[in-house]
């Protein structure tokens, strides 16, 4: 990286930081501001569009895994496809306890939200220098699609019922400031102090 007003390569001895959203973009993570991430996702016709949707599916574990060489995610870590630039309605969470298996979800959509909440900082791969404090469901009911085109309804809690929330507001052309209450300010990821540690429930 080259310094501001300088043309050879920066002075020896001067360190540059490398911002942690330039990090995200650099392994393949569209960033906040790109139109893909305010517009709602396409919808699998299944099973005729299998093959894409398993495609898309492997590009979104590829990606995860190059983002997962970056950062450690104690709390789980999910990505949306329009995170990669496919406007597809195609999710992957990996769960906090990794012997868990990933789960894939296709056209989800929340069937039913219970009234209990609880309020817990979160962050966005698409925009991950800060934090933010976001109100969610401890319980979720998401319908979504197989491969083979039939439907299902997954029961999900607390930590995971969080991660599926905010991944499929960005299946719906949702960031989760969009979620936070007015006049809640975002914290600067140095200042966060729960980083490495699990969400308390």
């Amino acid at each position: 990286m080259a310094v501001p007003g300088h043309n050879g390569p920066p002075p020896s001895g001067l360190a540059i930081a490398v911002r942690a959203s330039d990090r995200m973009r650099a392994v393949g993570i569209v960033q906040r501001g790109a139109d893909t991430l305010r517009q709602a996702a396409r919808q699998f016709d299944l099973p005729h569009d299998e093959a894409d949707a398993r495609d898309i599916v492997d590009r979104l574990v590829g990606a995860l895994d190059r983002v997962e060489e970056l950062h450690t995610f104690t709390k789980g870590v999910g990505l949306a496809a329009p995170q990669i630039g496919l406007p597809w309605a195609a999710a992957v969470v990996r769960p906090a306890d990794r012997t868990a298996e990933p789960v894939v979800l296709l056209n989800p959509r929340v069937v039913e939200s219970l009234p209990d909440t609880d309020e817990q900082y979160e962050g966005c791969l698409s925009f991950f220098d800060v934090r933010g404090l976001v109100s969610r469901p401890l319980t979720l009911q998401v319908e979504h699609a197989r491969w083979d085109g039939g439907r299902v309804i997954t029961a999900f809690e607390q930590g995971m019922a969080r991660l599926v929330a905010h991944e499929i507001d960005h299946l719906e052309g949702r960031l989760y400031v969009d979620r936070m209450a007015p006049g809640v300010p975002l914290v600067p990821v140095e200042e966060y102090r729960e980083a490495g540690n699990p969400w308390r429930y």
